[in-house]
């Protein structure tokens, strides 16, 4: 069976591009637009909320919530777990992206107790940011990564047993850690040249766990467009800046010929 049909990832996107679900993001001041562009490009409906007051509403509203704490603040901390309770009690998906954990103290903690309180349906970040959640590893480079992706798979798998949240690990290859395990290996390294990108995975990781019920194959397909259209841009940019408007294009346009021709995975 082809990849990309193993993954179902067509029918998954043709389900966000019809259904439009609205994605609830508390997320970073540095990505807010570049996230809601590419929620917007891939057909569902990006919302990007922060106050305490309007948390309940919000997630009554939405199909899928994301939380990323890349500029966290007492204030935001403090919405955050409210919307992951509301999320909780309605039982939509809740995604975390723990950016920068292990840089400080704070981000470490708070992403601990996070854990602590709930069970996201997915954890999205890097190598150095799953292993600091464990305890393993050396730090990160602020929210860079200093580890490949495979290091990480250990901790990943702890993660999981521990929470039974699946967990993705970027990289070179995209590991996504559960019952099983997926890779994914498409992508361009001049993805890693655009800030944003991802804290975009897992904004789009939020898309798909909308309409995909396992948590493994959500995030996989969102790594498969990740990949794939980081791909296609790569083709046709002439550097980082072009790179961001023409991922957003091959998000807009993707097809199933381009999953089908592109898509490079397996499944272990």
């Amino acid at each position: 069976m082809p990849e990309s049909e193993a993954l179902k990832t067509w029918e998954a996107l043709t389900a966000v591009r019809a259904q439009a679900p609205v994605v609830h993001n508390i997320t970073n001041y540095v990505v807010m637009n570049t996230t809601a562009n590419a929620l917007l490009a891939l057909g569902a409906s990006p919302v990007m909320a922060h106050a305490e007051e309007e948390m309940e509403d919000m997630v009554g509203i939405s199909s899928a919530l994301v939380l990323n704490i890349g500029t966290l603040s007492r204030d935001w901390v403090k919405a955050m777990f409210l919307a992951a309770e509301c999320a909780t009690r309605r039982g939509i998906p809740i995604v975390l992206d723990p950016v920068g954990a292990g840089a400080t103290r704070y981000r470490t903690t708070t992403v601990r107790e996070l854990l602590a309180a709930f069970r996201p349906a997915i954890i999205r970040g890097n190598a150095s940011e799953i292993m600091a959640i464990c305890g393993a590893g050396a730090g990160t480079k602020g929210v860079d990564s200093l580890d490949a992706s495979q290091d990480a798979v250990a901790a990943a798998r702890a993660l999981f047993e521990a929470h039974g949240s699946a967990v993705c690990v970027s990289g070179a290859t995209d590991f996504i850690v559960g019952a099983r395990t997926v890779r994914i290996h498409s992508g361009h390294p001049l993805m890693t040249r655009v800030t944003g990108l991802g804290c975009t995975a897992s904004a789009l990781c939020g898309a798909f766990a909308a309409v995909t019920p396992d948590p493994v194959l959500a995030a996989a397909q969102a790594m498969a467009v990740m990949g794939v259209c980081g791909e296609i841009a790569a083709a046709k940019a002439d550097g980082p800046g072009t790179l961001q408007l023409h991922f957003l294009d091959a998000l807009h346009r993707l097809t199933e010929a381009d999953l089908k021709g592109r898509l490079r995975s397996d499944v272990a």
